[in-house]
């Protein structure tokens, strides 16, 4: 079994945690999970997610960003977003260091599509697949990002997400390697929006058979 749990110094240089860990120490397939602010690797896609992947003896990345932690308070917004591509790609590049992988899977939530928008760009990541969660396409570089890119993907996103918009994800369609998912009741957090647990439960088995079936396939 692998299973490294370090942290790097990140931007301005505050600590910015991360786990890699995997069921077997020759894996070829990386899934590099990128968080959102408040929906950690903890949270109930990513931690159920993890534990299949792990029996699928597929390394598993998690950057564990502290964005919360009141270090950032006088951070604006702009500066919040430098900071979590800055920090990703670290954590990504001391991974890189020592292992290669014949496969990269990103799959980022909220937040984390801002660096998976600037990951997915570089050489070394132009044949990774990527999963967006609830993408931020209220920002021009993780819609034009999707829109794009070439690499093949899944995009789910809820229809009552405060960054859900009709127009904006119709247009994904457009894009060939994409596949465009609608979840009808989920809001920004993956939950149903009027916060039935039942319905919310179906929403997260809903999500996860989702990934795990592209994952197979592709």
């Amino acid at each position: 079994m692998k299973y490294i749990n370090k942290s790097i110094a990140g931007y301005k240089g505050m600590k910015i945690p991360y786990t890699l860990f995997g069921k077997n120490d020759d894996s070829q397939e990386l899934i590099v999970l990128l968080p959102g602010a408040g929906y950690t690797v903890n949270s109930p896609v990513f931690h159920y997610l993890s534990g299949i992947l792990f029996e699928q003896s597929k390394d598993i990345l998690e950057v564990n960003y502290p964005y919360n932690n009141e270090f950032y308070n006088d951070f604006n917004t702009e500066e919040i977003h430098k900071a979590v591509k800055i920090d990703s790609r670290l954590v990504i590049d001391s991974i890189l260091e020592t292992t290669s992988y014949k496969r990269y899977v990103f799959i980022g939530k909220s937040i984390g599509t801002i660096a998976m928008s600037s990951e997915l760009k570089r050489d070394e990541f132009k044949d990774a697949e990527a999963i967006w969660l609830t993408p931020l396409l209220n920002l021009d570089a993780v819609y034009s990002a999707i829109v794009e890119s070439g690499n093949k993907g899944l995009c789910i996103l809820g229809d009552k997400d405060r960054v859900y918009s009709k127009e904006l994800f119709d247009q994904l369609r457009q894009n060939e390697n994409l596949v465009p998912k609608l979840i009808s009741g989920a809001n920004h957090s993956l939950d149903y929006y009027d916060n039935d647990v039942f319905e919310s439960i179906d929403i997260l088995k809903n999500i996860i058979t989702e990934i795990q079936s592209y994952l197979l396939i592709n």
